[in-house]
């Protein structure tokens, strides 16, 4: 599959969760955040002024909307890291990689509320408070997705094996309310056993 038509195909909403518009504007407003940190990295490793013009080195393997919607398709289907590297012919790790780098930038933006302008839900604390002020009944489902076992010595190693799968896996928690409109996408990152719960989403 040619990286065009993976693209097209995950930034439907059926697939990513977010509608077309509303995408643009997200990535209008995350791709710089994104942006910032890799140019401060890479002015680290130059140790100074870039010495060639913008574009002149290597190439990412995904650039930064593939990078978005990898992460936003992972985190509502529950795709695997390597059954993402398929689609967009990259392997798990840089897939995996991806997703380590974006959700930060969803998690910190928070879940918007429809028909409440300005109200974001940014933990699972926030979702339940939400839910019993607006007299909400939240239908609750959790799923396992096998990930790439943490290095030796790294935290989440043995902390988040499955019992259930015998695997390292992220558990995700979706949350809908009674007329089935969805809310925040709950997940624990693998790596840091010992953090909260945070809500990312697209919308």
């Amino acid at each position: 599959m040619k990286i065009k038509q993976a693209r097209a195909a995950m930034a439907h909403p059926a697939f990513c969760g977010v509608a077309r518009r509303h995408l643009g504007k997200l990535i209008e407003e995350l791709a710089p955040r994104w942006e910032a940190p890799c140019e401060s990295a890479r002015h680290e490793r130059r140790r100074g002024a870039r010495r060639r013009q913008a574009g002149a080195g290597p190439r990412y393997e995904l650039v930064f909307t593939d990078r978005l919607l990898a992460t936003l398709v992972h985190l509502r289907t529950g795709l695997t890291h390597e059954a993402l590297g398929v689609i967009y012919e990259v392997g798990s790790s840089t897939i995996g990689r991806a997703i380590r780098e974006i959700r930060p930038l969803l998690a910190e933006r928070g879940f918007a509320i429809p028909d409440r302008l300005g109200l974001r839900l940014h933990t699972l604390e926030d979702v339940f408070a939400y839910a019993a002020a607006e007299n909400i009944t939240l239908r609750i489902d959790g799923i396992e997705t096998q990930v790439r076992r943490p290095r030796a010595n790294r935290p989440g190693r043995q902390a988040l094996v499955s019992g259930k799968r015998r695997q390292n896996t992220i558990k995700t928690t979706t949350i809908s309310d009674q007329q089935g409109r969805p809310h925040p996408v709950v997940q624990r990152d693998a790596s840091r056993p010992d953090a909260r719960p945070t809500c990312t989403s697209g919308s």
